[in-house]
This record gives C-alpha cells, sequence and structure tokens, in this order.
C-alpha cells in the first residue's frame, strides 16, 4: 500500500482527509482502541475513483496488523454505514477489495454486504498479479442490517 510516509507526508494526508470531511459531510475517521486510546488504523467513505468501471461512494478500512481479528474492522465499519444511511441518506454504499483479501470480504459479508460475481473487475492502475482481480461488494440502506 505504497511507503512509510513523512511526519510531512502524514500532516498533508490529515489535512486533507479533514477538507474532504469539512466538503462533503464525510470521509475518514481514525480508529482507536477504546480502552487505550490506541490508534490502530482509519475507516470511512470516498467517491469512487474515476477510474473505476463504476460509480459511488465506497466504505473502506485499513488497520494495523495488530488490529486484525479483533472485531474492529466491522465495528468501525457498522458505524460508518450507520452514518452514510443515517446522516447522509445515502441510497447504496460500495466497497471494494482483491479478489485474495478474504478478511475484508468477510467484514463486507458481516456488515451485510453482497457480492455478484458478474461485477468483479480488474483495477487498472494495477499491473498483473494478485493485487489486479477486484471484487465489487454492495448494500443498498433499505435493505442493510
Amino acid at each position: 500500500m505504497g511507503d512509510l510516509l513523512t511526519r510531512e507526508q502524514s500532516d498533508a494526508s490529515v489535512a486533507r482527509f479533514q477538507a474532504e470531511f469539512d466538503r462533503r459531510g464525510y470521509g475518514w475517521w481514525a480508529v482507536e482502541v477504546e480502552a487505550t486510546g490506541e490508534f490502530v488504523g482509519f475507516a470511512g467513505l470516498d467517491e469512487v475513483d474515476e477510474y473505476m468501471p463504476f460509480t459511488g461512494v465506497e466504505i473502506g478500512w485499513r488497520l494495523a496488523r495488530s488490529a486484525w481479528g479483533q472485531g474492529y474492522a466491522t465495528e468501525a465499519a457498522l458505524t460508518v454505514l450507520a452514518h452514510g444511511f443515517d446522516t447522509l441518506e445515502l441510497p447504496e454504499i460500495l466497497a471494494v477489495t482483491t479478489a485474495t483479501n478474504l478478511r475484508s470480504q468477510a467484514v463486507m459479508r458481516r456488515i451485510g454486504m453482497t457480492r455478484d460475481p458478474a461485477e468483479d473487475f480488474d483495477d487498472p492502475t494495477e499491473p498483473e498479479g494478485p493485487l489486479r482481480p477486484n471484487v465489487l461488494y454492495r448494500v443498498a440502506r433499505s435493505t442493510r442490517i
């Protein structure tokens, strides 16, 4: 997922995330361990990139490996979905991951998303290899859990 950021690059990313959140009413939130306040990643909503073969608003998360398997991604994703549907009144939210990312696909299913294999696609920004085949999940506000 890219090189480690310098402090300046990290600060610039946070500033960009905040500006986008202020402008759109959605973006990326920090994910912290409630008991300790430890920062373990982020989760949120973003516009689908223009080069993708579909449009919409996408949910996503990225957590430190030490936070995997503890339910943080599911808890964060459910909070993000609630914001997207209840506050923003989005009609649908999408999620994308590589075909090999079974952990993220499991989270997508746990939060009520479904996949139609006919919508799977190759990420046009990735070279041939394991990161190119991607899957698309969806959940509509009217059918969410």
